[in-house]
């Protein structure tokens, strides 16, 4: 008579924490998502990072918000390398043109040392309001890859960007999909205009930035974190 009370009870409170856990809207405690990831922007301020060039940008209800420009801002405490850098993003109207910025080879003191000599991974779903073409698109290394997949999403949606650096491979994945798989020495198509990257090698870490493109170009950045890359 004991045990079938107690089996009773056993099966009346598994089946109460389950009604608990799946429907009562409490939080299941698990390993946390972030283990392993290093915030760069506490959503209160900018500390940390430093700003060049015209234009700004501003801490605003807990995100950064670009302003102006054409400028960049970019992390000043280490230079990065393999490691995943996350970058949370959304633009406030339907297309809007910004980038982050990658492998910049010594600490920038204007804004086009990086455009030239660094990586931008870029932010534009429609690169042909501007006359460029797919090479150009959210996800690639700005005028050097071509897109493997083009799942941007307009604004006001929230992006995830993974921008993977291991050693000389450049990895980026936008909201699940890879756009880029690049590395050192691969063929890169000649240069279009003139503000676009010189080609050539860029070293294996480097300063990560934050692009504020102008007045009509308005990124709204939730998170960047960075995480190390398991040793093989």
């Amino acid at each position: 008579m004991a045990k079938t009370k107690i089996l009773i009870c056993s099966r009346a409170c598994m089946l109460f924490l389950f009604w608990v856990f799946n429907f009562s809207g409490l939080p299941i405690i698990n390993k946390p998502a972030d283990e392993g990831w290093t915030q760069l922007f506490n959503g209160k301020d900018l500390s940390g990072w430093k700003h060049v060039g015209p234009g700004s940008h501003m801490v605003e209800d807990g995100l950064i918000r670009s302003h102006g420009g054409m400028g960049l801002l970019y992390w000043t405490k280490e230079k990065f390398g393999n490691c995943v850098i996350r970058v949370v993003f959304k633009m406030q109207k339907f297309n809007s043109n910004s980038g982050v910025f990658i492998r910049i080879p010594i600490e920038p003191r204007e804004e086009w040392m990086p455009v030239y000599y660094g990586y931008e991974v870029q932010i534009d779903n429609h690169p042909e309001t501007s006359n460029e073409d797919e090479y150009h698109i959210t996800g690639t290394l700005y005028s050097l890859s071509k897109p493997l997949a083009k799942p941007g999403k307009p604004g006001p949606e929230w992006n995830t960007m993974e921008i993977t650096l291991d050693g000389p491979r450049t990895i980026v994945y936008v909201n699940g999909e890879k756009v880029t798989d690049y590395k050192e020495g691969d063929p890169t198509p000649e240069r279009k205009f003139d503000f676009e990257p010189h080609r050539g090698r860029r070293p294996d870490e480097g300063y990560i930035g934050l692009q504020n493109h102008g007045e009509e170009d308005i990124v709204f950045f939730k998170e960047v974190a960075e995480k190390p890359l398991a040793k093989k």
